[in-house]
């Protein structure tokens, strides 16, 4: 059987999995199910460092799901006959859920048959059905004890001791190990590789371009300084058991001042100091949803940090609702609450720096915050399960000055009209906030798109995509006319290295600082060999291949002058 039948089996039974956390708890007085035998603690353990490795991301720690289903055992459990209906909703059991496990879904969830034994699909099966636990709170006195300055303020560099152009440096993450390679854009030559968390989510750059700060998975903050004649980290912090977000403060005046992080659990963020990382203060996000309901896990993704006032955007994945955080006196903190819709994720800023845009992927709606006036923008429907990234930004020819999102449920980039104050842009001003188009991809499963002010081209990836072609392929298109037949480069092919069981998946298109060259990753298995494909922008021709043994399984790639300047 081909893994896209095998991949419509799994597709076919995940429908019946609910969409909302609500609906979730309207079932929670279900009659009990068949006892299973239960986990021994060695196969408990195990599967909880599965799960934390490979689904908490997408379903949550308590499981009540997000970007990914609803997995509680009310919804799992294996019922006599292995299946039945219960007001109208399917529950799954064990049979079912290996397939969903091994072959994906629909809706973005890759395939695990090339990633997972097939003992460890069945553990996980049986894993699911049993009730999750419900991991520490992580205190201010948790997050102290963590807390390290390597290298104090008063001995580090005064001007940069390297010669390294850092605008063209390349922060990559290195998922697997639990590091970071920075790279030389220029020379294409690793500079030095750090340790820091697990599976670091993002690299985010301090206003002034000196410090990276970069935070894992596992809840590890950890801060880069450039200037030093070998980067390395000088602080860190852990924030919590879980976490994917963190900036810094832009705003005149408090540049390098101050760096917020947010976790996914405990569901809380916590501001500290720009240059140490010492906690300040740790706000807790549980509370109501955008319908009325009490969430205890509401998992705070992405946060920016706006240049128009002294405050983060902060959102808060599953209640729904977009926070400003005003910097200005955090012992007398003040935060605007903007309710939108369910559940937030990752975002990016328009052409103007005003408006931020954040996918609300289970509601399928863009939500775009005017940060000069505190209040949600708009609203904006697109196709299934929205996750732009950062988005990208370009003029289109007919309809003008647009941001684009790709999406994990749908085949499609979504082009939504962004507003503009020049004069040039008024006879745009009709179709703001509104799909002018929706340009047609290879397939779903993207994760991100991306352009350049000095690029002609949109390029997207389907990392995400079940099909071994897709997700090894990224997507090209001309914007002076997207009418034009995409150009599809399968990256892995590209690339010359030996083929293997496990996809190497392409992912996160990013550019150089002048525009000039595009850096894909090549994600691998841990044990084969991975890469960064490098393409010249303008010809689209192959232009260098990275690889190294000490760089496993690279993923997101953050170009320091780009994530800077917030250039995408």
């Amino acid at each position: 059987m081909s893994k896209r039948n095998r991949w419509l089996m799994g597709a076919a039974v995940v429908a019946a999995l609910p969409l909302a956390v609500s609906q979730a708890w309207a079932q929670q007085a279900a009659p009990a199910a068949t006892p299973q035998a239960a986990l021994t603690a060695a196969e408990k353990e195990s599967a909880k460092k599965i799960y934390f490795e490979r689904c908490a991301g997408c379903h949550g720690v308590l499981r009540k799901g997000a970007t990914g289903k609803n997995l509680e055992p009310h919804w799992t459990k294996k019922l006599p006959d292995g299946t039945t209906q219960e007001g109208g909703t399917t529950k799954l059991g064990a049979s079912r859920l290996e397939k969903i496990i091994a072959y994906g879904t629909e809706g973005g969830m890759v395939n695990f048959d090339d990633i997972l034994s097939k003992d460890e699909i069945s553990l996980m099966a049986r894993y699911i059905q049993e009730q999750p636990d419900v991991p520490p709170e992580f205190s201010m006195a948790d997050m102290m004890g963590t807390w390290k300055v390597i290298v104090p303020v008063d001995q580090r560099p005064k001007k940069q001791m390297n010669k390294f152009n850092l605008k063209n440096m390349f922060s990559v993450t290195l998922r697997d190990t639990g590091e970071v390679a920075l790279i030389d854009g220029d020379t294409k030559e690793i500079r030095s590789i750090v340790k820091t968390g697990y599976a670091v989510h993002i690299s985010r750059l301090s206003k002034s371009g000196r410090y990276i700060y970069v935070i894992g998975r596992d809840g590890r903050l950890s801060l880069i300084d450039l200037w030093m004649e070998k980067p390395a980290v000088v602080a860190e912090v852990k924030v919590g058991f879980d976490a994917r977000s963190v900036d810094t403060s832009k705003f005149k005046g408090f540049e390098d001042k101050y760096a917020i992080a947010g976790s996914y659990w405990p569901p809380q963020y916590v501001i500290m100091d720009g240059e140490t990382l010492k906690p300040f203060k740790i706000v807790s996000t549980r509370g109501m949803t955008v319908d009325g309901e009490y969430h205890p896990e509401p998992r705070v993704a992405s946060i920016v940090s706006s240049e128009t006032k002294p405050e983060w955007v902060v959102n808060i994945k599953e209640t729904g609702q977009i926070l400003l955080v005003d910097y200005a006196d955090i012992k007398n903190l003040k935060v605007t609450t903007i309710e939108s819709a369910k559940f937030l994720h990752d975002g990016g800023w328009d052409a103007s720096k005003r408006y931020f845009l954040v996918a609300a992927n289970a509601s399928n709606k863009i939500a775009a915050v005017d940060t000069k006036t505190g209040k949600l923008a708009a609203l904006v429907d697109t196709k299934k399960i929205p996750h732009p990234g950062r988005g990208a930004n370009f003029k289109h020819p007919e309809f003008g000055p647009v941001w684009a999102t790709g999406h994990l449920g749908d085949a499609v980039v979504t082009l939504i009209s962004t507003p503009s104050d020049k004069p040039a842009d008024a006879k745009y001003k009709k179709n703001n906030w509104k799909v002018v188009q929706e340009v047609k991809h290879i397939g779903a499963g993207n994760l991100f798109v991306k352009t350049h002010p000095k690029s002609k081209h949109l390029w997207a990836d389907a990392p995400q995509n079940p099909e071994r072609e897709l997700a090894e392929s990224v997507a090209v298109w001309d914007m002076a006319d997207l009418s034009k037949p995409k150009k599809v480069i399968n990256v892995a092919k590209d690339s010359g290295l030996p083929a293997t069981k496990a996809i190497r998946r392409a992912v996160h298109p990013e550019y150089s600082a002048d525009g000039s060259e595009v850096w894909i990753s090549l994600w691998g298995g841990k044990t084969d060999q991975s890469a960064i494909v490098v393409y010249d922008d303008k010809t689209l021709a192959l232009k260098k291949v990275i690889t190294d043994p000490k760089m496993i399984t690279p993923t997101g790639k953050f170009n320091v002058y780009n994530t800077q300047h917030d250039i995408y």
